[in-house]
């Protein structure tokens, strides 16, 4: 396991608690027979918070490193496979819950992966969508997408919550909740997540907007439209 994997897990492990509470408050009533996807699951925080509380839950990501680091800390009604969230390897509604954490802004065409996440739930099953959010106003988007970029190429662009809510719509999903919250980023470790080091670290940290690093996280739940299959 590399440092950065490493690294990334135990930040992981240390927020578990919180992350389980948050995700049990959101989703319930559960009655622990729902079969669950974690979508760009890296190494399964979602997955981890979510498995108590249901029958089964399978992680999907592009990253064989995550994958493997995920397969040793995960519950044992946990499945982790490498593939890909812009063309899930599952049937229509194969999920009653899909969960997809802070991956939109790593995808060019992010709008194949709510498709995808859509397809895959049941009639009447649910989703909840994590994901930072881009600023209305063009200059403040612009410069926190170049600090981002440069820190972790991965980095597409934040997209605004009325883009995130139109993905949403446009797939007959309806929202149940929204809530948007505002995350102080600790900008030491923000860099260390991606091993950054020496100048690059320095320049890259130059970039921040911001002395202090403050970003808001939209979360919401929505209901695919349609009964709930049996």
């Amino acid at each position: 396991m590399s440092d950065v994997v490493g690294y990334r897990v135990a930040m992981q492990e240390e927020r578990s608690a919180a992350l389980r509470d948050r995700v049990q408050q959101l989703l319930a009533p559960l009655d622990g027979s729902e079969r669950v996807l974690d979508s760009g699951c890296g190494a399964g925080a979602f997955a981890c918070a979510i498995a108590p509380l249901v029958r089964s839950v399978v992680g999907v990501d592009l990253s064989e490193d995550l994958v493997a680091a995920g397969r040793e800390i995960v519950p044992a009604n946990c499945e982790l496979t490498v593939g890909d969230s812009t063309a899930l390897p599952f049937e229509y509604g194969s999920f009653d819950i899909v969960g997809c954490m802070r991956v939109l802004h790593h995808a060019h065409r992010p709008e194949l992966i709510v498709s995808e996440l859509a397809r895959v739930t049941r009639p009447g099953g649910r989703i909840i969508l994590v994901d930072q959010i881009g600023s209305v106003d063009p200059v403040v988007s612009a410069e926190t997408d170049r600090f981002e970029q440069a820190r972790d190429p991965s980095h597409t662009r934040l997209l605004p919550d009325q883009d995130i809510r139109g993905f949403l719509d446009t797939n007959d999903l309806d929202v149940l909740t929204n809530e948007v919250v505002r995350e102080e980023r600790n900008l030491e470790r923000y860099l260390d997540l991606v091993g950054l080091e020496g100048d690059e670290r320095r320049r890259v940290g130059g970039m921040a907007p911001g002395a202090v690093y403050e970003v808001e996280v939209g979360w919401y739940v929505a209901r695919k439209r349609g009964a709930l299959v049996p």
